[in-house]
């Protein structure tokens, strides 16, 4: 990938080209050093970046399971004969923890499990968290507080390792690390798989095979057979990344395709400007239905379990119940209540919502593991595990063509000069489109060609003086 002069490339390497293709014959003949390079220098400089996402992705993926382990005693409680109303058991956390503002409330959602009552604005508790009271729904008892993130519920254990999988714990700054491990992930896993099926079938053996040739087998049978699962953890990795994600989210409001959410604004007026915030939970006097109302109104329109209660945000908003299963089948109905009159003023169904937004919604929860329970999670584990397994295989690979020399030799240059105009052309411009698009993909691209074409530049005008000079 190079656009050096023709006239100081190098010769072809044996491996850009397969035995009794002659040259310039075929298309393929032709992309294939380009791809091949193109593999070779993503794979070297972009690889430590995807080891590092797959081996926290790799933790993130039994976070789900070791979170019911560590915390039990916050999450579960011996079965009772009755649940107490869901105001009695606000109110008990509340007793307990008098502390912040109620930010929603999330009823046990299903025998021998808490009900969480969700604090925000409590000192030592990061702004973008919440302190998580856990409630025995048949006794009232505080079993614990645990501070929480997310929609998804993430306790402490889980959100470190999902903060360290996506910015290292470095904020901001540190989420370009993943999004240029997810923008490169699908251009290398994509390059493999084309370079394996453009070799002969004998060539793609593993059994019999030694050295670099059984190592490049092994490489190519692992990537092929996980290629489907590292597109998709490509494609969904970016579709809430920095830049490429705001892109994928403008083109969707473009087209019409955001999630919907329900409207919490009241309609009848001002006849409650004297409600309070206190979403039924005893914080401050006031006309207000009370939680149970309001649950039992959202149980009305069949919004069953699990479901998060979020008081009125203000004197002129009303509560917003809405279901929180992100497992298969999703329940992300919502509905707003009347803080007055206990009526349901919106309806939001998951089933109405555009098609990209649900495939956003299955995509993202299929990514984090939650989508089909036990079993995504083991998909994920194993895919991130054969990414790693391919990449020490790949660095091995470059090891062994270096012949102990301990490194590798890089892929000659100007493998672009043999495609031809009326592919390379068009080629070049999706290449310009996707790159803009998806800018942790194209900056990087754009930089290794500038210093490509300068370390080219350098070798060739060396080689003239030694020419010149006869030394």
């Amino acid at each position: 990938m190079s656009v050096e002069p023709a006239v100081h490339t190098s010769s072809a390497d044996p491996e850009a080209r397969e035995p009794g293709d002659p040259p310039g014959r075929t298309t393929w003949a032709s992309l294939r050093p380009l791809v091949l390079r193109l593999h070779f220098y993503a794979g070297v400089f972009i690889a430590p970046f995807l080891l590092v996402a797959a081996a926290t992705g790799l933790l993130y993926a039994g976070s789900y399971q070791a979170e019911k382990i560590v915390y039990a005693d916050e999450l579960r409680v011996p079965v009772g004969v009755d649940e107490l109303p869901i105001s009695r058991q606000v109110e008990a956390a509340r007793e307990a923890h008098p502390e912040g503002e109620i930010s929603a409330v999330r009823p046990a959602p299903e025998e021998g499990a808490t009900t969480r009552v969700m604090l925000s604005g409590v000192k030592g508790v990061d702004a973008t968290h919440t302190l998580a009271v856990f409630v025995d729904p048949y006794t009232g008892e505080p079993t614990g507080t645990l501070e929480q993130y997310g929609s998804s519920g993430a306790l402490p254990l889980r959100t470190w390792i999902d903060e360290f999988h996506r910015d290292l714990h470095l904020g901001q700054t540190g989420r370009l690390y993943s999004e240029l491990a997810a923008s490169w992930l699908w251009v290398i896993a994509g390059g493999g798989v084309v370079l394996w099926f453009g070799r002969h079938r004998a060539r793609r053996k593993v059994r019999g095979t030694t050295g670099r040739r059984r190592t490049l087998s092994l490489h190519g049978t692992v990537g092929v057979w996980a290629a489907v699962g590292l597109f998709f953890l490509s494609a969904t990795g970016l579709t809430w990344s920095t830049y490429a994600g705001q892109n994928v989210s403008d083109l969707r409001e473009a087209i019409s395709q955001t999630t919907p959410t329900v409207s919490a604004g009241i309609v009848s007026g001002g006849e409650h400007a004297e409600h309070t915030q206190s979403g039924g939970s005893g914080d401050a006097p006031g006309e207000d239905v009370g939680l149970d109302a309001v649950l039992e109104a959202a149980r009305g329109e069949r919004l069953s379990n699990p479901v998060e209660i979020v008081p009125p945000a203000d004197a002129s908003s009303a509560y917003v119940v809405r279901q929180i299963q992100r497992s298969w089948p999703e329940k992300q109905d919502a509905v707003a209540i009347d803080p007055a009159t206990g009526e349901v003023t919106d309806v939001v169904r998951f089933a109405d919502y555009p098609l990209l937004a649900k495939l956003s919604r299955w995509g993202i929860d299929a990514h984090t593991g939650s989508l089909f329970g036990p079993a995504n999670q083991i998909v994920l584990a194993a895919l991130t595990a054969g990414l790693i397994v391919l990449i020490l295989l790949g660095y091995r690979m470059w090891w062994q063509r270096g012949r102990g020399s301990g490194f590798g030799r890089p892929m000659p240059r100007g493998a672009w000069q043999k495609v031809p105009p009326h592919v390379l052309v068009p080629l070049m411009a999706g290449v310009a489109v996707v790159g803009y698009f998806v800018p942790l993909l194209g900056i990087p691209l754009a930089a290794f060609l500038a210093v490509d074409i300068v370390l080219g530049e350098v070798a060739y005008r060396r080689g003239r003086r030694t020419y010149a000079t006869g030394s």
